[in-house]
């Protein structure tokens, strides 16, 4: 059985006294990224009655000293056991980039190894998982790899030029990329609770059209968001993004009370 150590090493909660009722919105990093970055969307939840929580991959932070994971599959086989630990029906899922690819598959495994469904899906950056492109980023030098990083703006360029913080950074970059670049979707059960999927209508990560390819992987109620801006529209969490964040929450809720109600006394 999983430890609350465990579960507590894979999820960082930002309240430490949440519990409850409330919704929860639980956070997956982008390549490179950690739990870290959802901090500033934590305090603003909270004023909405969700309350936010993140995942830490391996291999940053707190973390830095454990084995990387190398594959998609690979890191979702790691994380299940909290993950299956901390999610319920009262859980939605947020995934950015690289991190809603995590989301998903480890959605479709909760449901089809722990009979566990997300109250929802936040798809955030990613094109649709049988949309593929040939990339190979992970494989440049560091000069092209670190000039391609700089250009997405994921990652504040400051730490760049520090060599000893390059150093840190280089080697969860270059793993995270390497896992989602070979990454392929198998087919199987599409999700059974509701999608919706927040893109930049100048992504170059993920076109309109890339990222409405969503559609298919969910037998629930599907959404799509498009915003002004590039992969990290989120950027700072502006107002507009956070209130689509909040709208996209209220409306699982209520999905999910219509179905509840419609369950027979």
């Amino acid at each position: 059985m999983t430890s609350e150590a465990a579960v507590q090493r894979w999820i960082i909660r930002f309240r430490q006294e949440a519990g409850g009722t409330e919704t929860r919105l639980l956070c997956f990093p982008h390549a490179g990224g950690a739990a870290s970055y959802f901090h500033p969307l934590a305090s603003i939840m909270r004023t909405h009655g969700t309350d936010v929580a993140a995942v830490q991959y391996p291999g940053r932070q707190e973390r830095r000293r454990e084995p990387l994971a190398a594959t998609v599959d690979e890191l979702v086989d790691q994380a299940l056991p909290s993950l299956a630990r901390y999610v319920d029906s009262r859980t939605v899922l947020f995934g950015h980039s690289m991190g809603a690819v995590v989301a998903f598959e480890a959605a479709r495994r909760l449901q089809s190894e722990h009979g566990i469904v997300p109250m929802g899906l936040i798809a955030s950056g990613r094109r649709g998982p049988l949309t593929t492109r040939s990339e190979q980023l992970h494989l440049a030098d560091d000069d092209v790899f670190v000039a391609r990083i700089r250009q997405l703006s994921g990652t504040d360029a400051r730490l760049f030029d520090d060599p000893e913080m390059l150093e840190l950074l280089l080697p969860a970059l270059r793993a995270d990329y390497r896992a989602i670049e070979t990454h392929r979707h198998r087919r199987g059960t599409g999700l059974l609770c509701p999608l919706t999927v927040f893109v930049g209508d100048e992504d170059p990560q993920a076109s309109v059209e890339e990222a409405q390819e969503w559609c298919h992987h969910t037998q629930a109620e599907y959404r799509f968001r498009l915003f002004p801006g590039d992969h990290f529209y989120l950027r700072g969490w502006p107002v507009h993004v956070v209130d689509e964040v909040v709208a996209a929450v209220k409306l699982f809720e209520r999905s999910a009370e219509t179905v509840a109600s419609s369950w027979p006394e």
